[in-house]
């Protein structure tokens, strides 16, 4: 449950929301917003990076290769992208990297393809590590870019008043550009507070998380896990609220945030779009359905018409039958008896809401 929390560094008409899992704002960008309610599509345009942030999160299969995904989907020509934006009826898109404006052409390119496709009101923003000149962002402004976060590496947070930053920020909110700085919750975070404050732009900061790929580098720079029950980095959220005291336009997303609210809604909003009439969706966006797999799939095909199982509680596929579990599971010693013999499986199966999704949980009957 969200409250609106009065705190004595604020005047009276001011307040910051913060939530049960540990997320405050003061400031929501329009980006964020769109977050929030999982309508974000996250375009992934190449791993490709000049930047060594140690606490780099991106995984082997992603980090140095050119490649693009969007959202979990891999992406080989535009059809690709242009679906997945309409299977979660997404309202706007996060572009992000590795270092986007390493490619800027295809940055571009999926911009105004976004925006032709889906109306000038398709939200999309744009983070880059990199300070960006006014000609790059007279480009990415006359494509219609929405938001530009920057992302400062931590060596230049002491002194960001005299680094090429300043003048991005300045250069995009004259462009007509939303301007922000989006770093992770680390020491030092009031000093991009205090810049972001002087700048009149948004900050948010993330908590800082371990992942397979950076685990190593963070315990060498002394984080541990906050607890054997989260990926947060312990002592990330204390460096927020340090840095929440030098400005105004703050946003602190927290680690149990990220997966609790945002990717959730955003299967959720998938699964609705994407979701057969017998597939079951989950409070978290998962689908759950049957499987009779393997075997003689015409004698399973023949075995649900004999038990008059309706057609539309069942899909055919190759070498399995994709089926409503609760009829599997309800009829499964009937199908059992006579499919059994030759073979086949029947799996309960819960999975994320896209194609080829990661398989949650797998229940053999």
């Amino acid at each position: 449950m969200e409250k609106l929390i009065e705190d004595e560094m604020f005047t009276e008409d001011e307040t910051f929301t913060e939530d049960e899992t540990g997320s405050f704002y003061s400031h929501l960008s329009e980006g964020c917003r769109l977050c929030q309610e999982g309508a974000k599509m996250v375009l992934f345009v190449t791993g490709l990076c000049p930047k060594s942030c140690f606490y780099c999160p991106l995984s082997d299969g992603r980090r140095g290769k050119d490649l693009v995904f969007a959202n979990e989907r891999s992406v080989k020509n535009d059809d690709d992208l242009l679906k997945e934006a309409e299977l979660m009826n997404a309202l706007g898109t996060g572009i992000t990297g590795g270092e986007p404006l390493l490619k800027i052409e295809r940055v571009l390119h999926y911009i105004r393809m976004l925006k032709a496709s889906f109306g000038k009101e398709h939200h999309i923003h744009l983070y880059t590590s990199l300070a960006p000149d006014r000609q790059i962002l007279e480009k990415l402004a006359d494509a219609d870019l929405d938001e530009i976060r920057l992302h400062p590496p931590q060596e230049c947070w002491k002194d960001l008043k005299n680094s090429p930053y300043a003048g991005t920020l300045k250069n995009a909110k004259e462009l007509g550009i939303e301007a922000g700085i989006e770093i992770p919750a680390l020491e030092g975070a009031e000093k991009v507070a205090a810049f972001a404050e002087e700048m009149d732009v948004f900050l948010n900061l993330n908590e800082l998380e371990f992942s397979d790929n950076n685990s190593r580098a963070l315990l060498k720079n002394g984080f541990c896990l906050e607890s054997d029950m989260s990926n947060a980095a312990a002592g990330s959220c204390k460096f927020a609220n340090i840095a929440f005291q030098a400005c105004r336009k703050v946003h602190f997303c927290s680690s149990t945030y990220k997966d609790a609210v945002q990717l959730r809604k955003r299967f959720q909003r998938i699964a609705k779009n994407t979701s057969r009439g017998f597939d079951e969706i989950t409070e978290d966006g998962t689908l759950v359905y049957g499987i009779i797999e393997g075997g003689n799939q015409e004698l399973a095909k023949e075995t649900l018409q004999s038990m008059e199982i309706p057609a539309e509680l069942f899909e055919i596929k190759a070498g399995k039958i994709e089926i409503a579990w609760w009829v599997l599971e309800e009829l499964r010693e009937g199908i059992k008896e006579k499919l059994e013999p030759s073979g086949s499986r029947l799996v309960i199966i819960e999975r994320y809401p896209f194609e080829d999704g990661l398989v949650v949980e797998l229940i053999p009957l």
